[in-house]
């Protein structure tokens, strides 16, 4: 465990050689001793200074021997093709009403496009294929795409639409 700071020599450190030695010297308490003090006052000067640059060095030996010892990585660049994905919000039960709508386009790790999600309340099941099929003519022409990946089911609760109903307050908490 390092040894602590003393605060005298820390003061005395801040003050000229000569301050030092008239208030430190045999005229002052006592304290100064020439062949220790000027390395003391020194360190305690820069100690700062030197704390920062050990750990620096630290640091750059620990970078140093991670890089050492991490397996090599290759990458390779591979040209994929844009997906659609379909986000389906609806409930877990098999009868459960569609809730919502939304879909995205990916290429790899990047989103290129999102279709603005919608709100499937009082839509019927043919209105709701139409609405598919002219968004997949639209990526159709935009990308290529000419059919959805397998659909991913999300909970209503999740709904990406800001005026969404369910994320609306109840009436018992409009009242309190």
């Amino acid at each position: 465990m390092p040894r602590r700071i003393n605060q005298k020599c820390l003061q005395c450190a801040q003050l000229s050689v000569p301050q030092a030695r008239q208030l430190h010297g045999p005229e002052g308490d006592g304290c100064w001793d020439e062949s220790i003090c000027h390395r003391r006052r020194s360190h305690y000067r820069h100690r700062r200074d030197n704390n920062a640059s050990r750990r620096s060095l630290y640091r750059q030996e620990v970078q140093q021997k991670q890089a050492a010892t991490a397996p090599e990585s290759i990458s390779f660049e591979i040209d994929l093709q844009p997906v659609a994905y379909l986000y389906l919000y609806r409930q877990k039960r098999q009868d459960a009403p569609l809730h919502a709508i939304a879909i995205a386009v990916w290429q790899g790790n990047q989103r290129l496009l999102e279709v603005t999600p919608i709100h499937c309340a009082g839509m019927r099941t043919q209105q709701i294929q139409r609405y598919l099929m002219d968004v997949l003519t639209m990526l159709r022409d935009r990308y290529s795409i000419t059919k959805f990946e397998p659909e991913i089911r999300l909970e209503p609760a999740e709904c990406p639409i800001a005026a969404c109903p369910l994320k609306l307050q109840a009436p018992s908490e409009v009242m309190e």
